[in-house]
């Protein structure tokens, strides 16, 4: 496992009770959040395969909205303890330790993936593989809903986040990281921030069109 994930799995396991109770009635007092949510769903819903993961789903509280809101939903995390604590606060689902570059799921076994600002402590050089491991579990015709932090600079942007360090990511560059792993942007949401950091909060939802092209390798 690379060192940076070594860090953020050992950072989220030691703010697992903090972390939780300031996050798990988040979705509520953010409307943004909530519209695209609610909007994921129901188009995961329409493709006819309700099967979702929430990667990296910290004390699971999306994923029991996923839940809520119609969806086969399921969590995974790198966070042992953040699994524990989503296990114990959401005993009717299920969750599982695992690493976003290696999902646990078969080739194209799913109608949605969820990374909600679960892509941040990625370094950008890694990045392609990891949006190529999210890809590989979606079904044709599945959803990629992500959340990230955005800068308006031409760059990826590396700050100290309050767990671990992480990157503002250019709208436009992630959204060309998406199409090089197969998958089409047709809905993006771009707000003020929703905290004192002063990144804008970006959410991008994708299709993987029912007959790929091969991804981009250039």
């Amino acid at each position: 496992m690379p060192k940076h994930q070594d860090e953020t799995k050992a950072a989220y396991d030691g703010i697992v009770e903090l972390y939780a109770s300031l996050f798990a009635d988040r979705p509520e007092a953010q409307p943004f959040t909530r519209a695209m949510l609610g909007t994921f769903a129901e188009l995961v819903r329409g493709t006819g395969n309700p099967r979702a993961a929430d990667v990296g789903c910290g004390p699971g509280h999306l994923t029991a909205l996923l839940h809520d809101l119609g969806l086969d939903a399921f969590g995974l995390d790198l966070s042992p303890a953040m699994v524990a604590h989503a296990r114990r606060a959401h005993p009717g689902l299920r969750f599982g330790e695992a690493r976003m570059e290696a999902l646990p799921v078969a080739d194209r076994a799913l109608g949605g993936v969820l990374a909600h600002y679960s892509v941040i402590h990625t370094p950008p050089g890694e990045l392609p593989a990891l949006l190529a491991e999210q890809v590989r579990v979606l079904a044709p015709g599945g959803l990629f809903l992500v959340s990230f932090f955005a800068t308006d600079g031409p760059e990826p942007v590396r700050f100290d986040h309050k767990v671990t360090p992480a990157y503002s990511w250019p709208v436009e560059r992630f959204a060309e990281l998406l199409a090089r792993a197969g998958l089409v942007t047709f809905a993006r949401l771009l707000h003020d921030p929703g905290s004192e950091r002063g990144f804008l909060d970006a959410h991008l939802l994708a299709r993987l069109p029912r007959h790929p092209a091969p991804p981009d390798r250039t």
